[in-house]
């Protein structure tokens, strides 16, 4: 996910350092996360050429003997070559184009949606399949240097919606109309997490540019839908799934807790 936010903006990932948290290592189970945790950084960083060149590693986390989550966090360090070409996540015309690089899986084990809406922690992660992410690297950054992208934004906490979304939150508040033909669950479609997919927005006399890049490189590549309005518009099928007003949406992402929540305390 790292290297990919990287490759959506037109960087070049090159390097990784890493903060690896887990419970107590005196409990076999723990060692057993951070050692599969480890061993998985270190075959994506040799796949990826990104060399692990600083971190740390903190033990005992926990309370009251429940461990934390295992949570390995990642920093990586890209290089855009022409900063004139750089691109960013948000939607910036109306009537621009949008395509989805990747397929959805509806893979939703681990997920936000899981633990959020039905207070689960259970299921596999998604899958990845690290050559089809560097083939999808590989796309990006011909698409972007060749300034046929508007925008683009990776899939990954929150699925499909919520990276759609967060397209919509620029300086204008655009909206999207989007169709998908997915034969899957709504709630699996929209918020599963499967990996290598990116949303992409682009005039629509570089669709075609765009669309020969990734069939070259073997990335699937097709268009969802429209920049436009005022509302986010999901259909499945014809069958609308999302209808919502950006601002509304906008208002919830952006101040996070409820107002008031904090109330007021004194000493």
């Amino acid at each position: 996910e790292s290297g990919r936010n990287l490759v959506c903006t037109g960087a070049i990932p090159l390097a990784v350092t890493d903060c690896l948290n887990f419970g107590n290592p005196e409990r076999p189970e723990i060692v057993g996360q951070f050692e599969l945790a480890a061993s998985g950084m270190a075959e994506a960083c040799r796949f990826f050429d990104t060399p692990v060149v600083s971190g740390n590693v903190s033990f005992y986390n926990e309370t009251s003997g429940d461990s934390i989550f295992p949570t390995p966090i990642i920093g990586m360090v890209g290089l855009v070559d022409d900063i004139t070409k750089r691109c960013d996540q948000f939607f910036r015309k109306e009537g621009d184009v949008i395509l989805l690089l990747g397929e959805n899986f509806g893979e939703i084990g681990g997920s936000e949606y899981l633990a959020i809406v039905h207070g689960k922690t259970v299921g596999s992660p998604p899958a990845l399949d690290m050559a089809a992410e560097k083939s999808l690297w590989e796309a990006l950054l011909e698409m972007i240097a060749a300034s046929a992208a508007r925008s683009a934004h990776d899939l990954s906490e929150g699925g499909f919606a919520l990276a759609l979304a967060e397209s919509c939150f620029g300086p204008s508040l655009l909206g999207a109309v989007v169709e998908l033909g997915d034969d899957l669950r709504p709630d699996f479609l929209l918020f599963g997490e499967s990996q290598s997919r990116v949303i992409l927005s682009a005039d629509e006399k570089n669709v075609e540019i765009i669309e020969k890049m990734a069939s070259r490189l073997g990335v699937p590549c097709r268009k969802i839908g429209k920049v436009g309005g005022s509302r986010i518009t999901i259909s499945q099928k014809g069958k609308a799934a999302i209808d919502l007003p950006v601002s509304e949406v906008h208002r919830l992402w952006s101040e996070g807790f409820e107002k008031g929540v904090f109330g007021s305390c004194a000493a």
